[in-house]
């Protein structure tokens, strides 16, 4: 008796001060419950405070990254000035090009979604779609060189010498902007009066004497350099339907011409410069209609200088009030024409605007 009390004092003494009544309740419970199953789901206020603390971090690297990248930025302003304008210029060209994507997939998905034809969109989509894939068709040739393995360094190369060429619209600077869509003015420009003179050509074999004295007089007044009137060119769409100034009815080097000024490439079998001449002619009617519904007192300035651009008349010298006078009297042609009298639209995009040309040279 005496050996176990003994073995029992010298426990005690290993284990040190035995605890406290309420310890020992503790100790039993805690003994007593059952332990939660290896791989049991956490309690939500763990979970909670997990994500919320890796979301804590996120924002905390992503705020990080932000102040290094505006310190290089500032570096790069300091110390290449050049540089940094290209740099600055890429980087939000590939921002805008992300959002135009994500714009575009919403459109896309609006029309499957609802049904809706290109020509049953608002006029901003409608232009949107139309300004994105010729951006698309535009990096089609950057896109095929760079397939070979090491290309990036010649596609570098061909995008810093021949920017104009290759980059679309988002690459470029403020500067190559405008010096870009006068170049490409001046490229169509060329054309217009040979626009004129096939047209005049093509007034004397019209069957009808009046008409035909009419159209020739049209044509000599823009050669000399004044505008003619919506209700002169409204009266003779009948001579543009059939032969011999109708679409499918012009001569070859018309049509060429008539596509330079679409930025059309005119090398191309006569069956689809005509083809192409008339889906895009009919195109910009369908933006007409449009436009006009939504009323020009709600374009920006970049939208009215962009819409007079694409019906052939240089506007990034011009402003706001002019875009918007012009574009007034164009669609007051436009949406009175029907789609078999698209060669005088056509030809129009030439008699409104040779005039405006001439005046700012």
């Amino acid at each position: 008796m005496a050996l176990s009390r003994a073995g029992c004092c010298g426990a005690l003494w290993r284990l040190g001060p035995g605890p406290g009544p309420a310890a020992a309740l503790s100790r039993a419970r805690g003994l007593l419950e059952p332990r939660p199953a290896r791989g049991a789901p956490r309690s939500p206020v763990c979970w909670l405070s997990t994500k919320a603390g890796s979301r804590s971090v996120l924002a905390a690297l992503a705020s990080r990254a932000k102040r290094i990248n505006r310190r290089y930025e500032r570096f790069l302003e300091r110390t290449f000035p050049r540089f940094y304008v290209l740099y600055a210029t890429f980087t939000k060209g590939i921002q805008a090009l992300f959002l135009e994507v994500k714009e575009i997939r919403k459109i896309k998905s609006k029309m499957s979604r609802q049904r809706l034809s290109v020509q049953q969109l608002p006029y901003r989509e409608m232009e949107r779609l139309r300004q994105f894939r010729r951006d698309l068709i535009k990096a089609i040739p950057i896109g095929v060189i760079a397939i070979p393995p090491f290309a990036n360094f010649l596609v570098i190369v061909l995008m810093y010498f021949f920017p104009r060429q290759l980059l679309i619209r988002y690459f470029w600077t403020p500067n190559q902007q405008v010096e870009f869509l006068d170049a490409y003015d001046a490229i169509r420009r060329d054309s217009y009066p040979d626009v004129v003179e096939s047209l005049a050509l093509a007034a004397r074999s019209l069957p009808e004497p009046q008409l035909q004295k009419r159209l020739q007089e049209l044509c000599a007044e823009v050669q000399q350099g004044s505008q003619p009137r919506v209700a002169e060119l409204y009266a003779v769409r009948s001579l543009f339907s059939g032969s011999p100034l109708g679409l499918n009815k012009l001569r070859v080097s018309h049509v060429k011409a008539l596509s330079q000024v679409l930025f059309l490439t005119p090398h191309l079998p006569a069956f689809f410069l005509r083809h192409r001449l008339r889906s895009h002619v009919l195109e910009i009617r369908h933006l007409d209609r449009a436009m006009l519904r939504l009323g020009l007192g709600q374009l920006s300035e970049e939208e009215l200088k962009a819409a007079c651009y694409l019906r052939g008349l240089n506007s990034t010298h011009l402003g706001m009030s002019e875009c918007r006078a012009w574009l007034e009297q164009w669609l007051g042609l436009s949406c009175k024409l029907q789609a078999s009298e698209a060669s005088l639209l056509a030809n129009s995009m030439v008699l409104l605007s040779l005039n405006y040309i001439r005046a700012k040279e």
